[in-house]
């Protein structure tokens, strides 16, 4: 399975743990419950793996992830006992000391069984799915895609493991949802990208996401089909570029009437936002604002 988490590598080493993101951050003083679960592991052991926070209804909680790597001591005791993290573990490295690297990924899946089984690991720890059977996936891509299961990796049974080679293939679970435009970037008569919105139960017109950029035909297209706003609930608003950038979009409001049909990913946070850009599908002329279903 593909999480929505943080991927993460771990090694556990004479009392000491080291954790450490893809690109090298520390992480270990982030997140003290992983680091005290780690007692339950051989010494000399690594792992490779996926933090991740379940909320309060079972879903993957990707923002509840945001902001720990600036967190030490009692700030990040805080967070752990409100959002406990788990280590979702998938690939082991080392076991007692010794390189598995080279060994093929089923020996190596199957000692990363043997080591959840025979030392009984329990939380922060979690074995990560594996299969070969297309029917376990196909369940996994439909009803697993619910609490926020992005979609899955394929790895070589006889692959060793290739640290910085992208050997493994990734398929995100992706289905297409009406949104209504609220706003563009780019120039009025070929917009670059859509920012789009929903309304909430209680009439406000929320911000969910924004397309990728479009292709020229279809900004084009959809440029006759957007009228300037002059009063807009999102007047006053700044957009961020991306998840986790600081810069800020120039944007121009529109009269929130058109339906657009994207296609999206699972990775949303709990307000509904989706946090990977959408993808055009096609506008929507027949469809009614009031048609769009409602985010909680």
């Amino acid at each position: 399975m593909k999480w929505d988490g943080w991927r993460a590598l771990l090694s556990w080493d004479a009392g000491r743990l080291v954790l450490r993101s893809r690109q090298g951050t520390p992480l270990a003083e982030a997140f003290p419950r992983v680091r005290a679960g780690a007692v339950q592991l051989p010494d000399g052991t690594a792992l490779d793996g996926e933090l991740v926070v379940w909320d309060e209804s079972g879903r993957l909680a990707f923002e509840r992830l945001q902001g720990r790597i600036q967190r030490r001591g009692a700030g990040a005791a805080r967070l752990a006992a409100q959002w406990p993290a788990h280590f979702v573990a998938f690939d082991l490295l080392r076991l007692e000391g010794v390189d598995v690297t080279g060994l093929p990924y089923v020996e190596r899946r199957a000692a990363l069984e043997r080591l959840f089984a025979e030392r009984g690991l329990t939380a922060p720890w979690a074995l990560c799915p594996s299969t070969t059977d297309q029917a376990t996936v196909d369940e996994w891509l439909t009803s697993w895609t619910a609490v926020g299961v992005e979609g899955v990796i394929f790895k070589r049974l006889q692959g060793p493991y290739a640290p910085g080679v992208r050997a493994w293939k990734k398929h995100k679970a992706r289905h297409t949802e009406d949104a209504i435009v609220g706003a563009y970037t780019g120039p009025a008569t070929v917009p670059r990208t859509l920012l789009l919105g929903r309304y909430d139960a209680g009439g406000r017109l929320r911000f969910v996401g924004r397309t990728t950029t479009l292709p020229q035909s279809a900004g084009r297209a959809v440029a006759g089909l957007l009228t300037l706003a002059t009063v807009h609930p999102w007047a006053g608003w700044s957009f961020s570029a991306g998840w986790g950038s600081r810069e800020t979009l120039h944007v121009s409001l529109v009269d929130p009437q058109l339906v657009v049909e994207v296609g999206v990913d699972v990775a949303r946070d709990s307000g509904g936002r989706w946090r990977h850009p959408a993808r055009w599908h096609r506008a929507r002329p027949d469809v009614a604002p009031g048609e769009v279903p409602f985010v909680e």
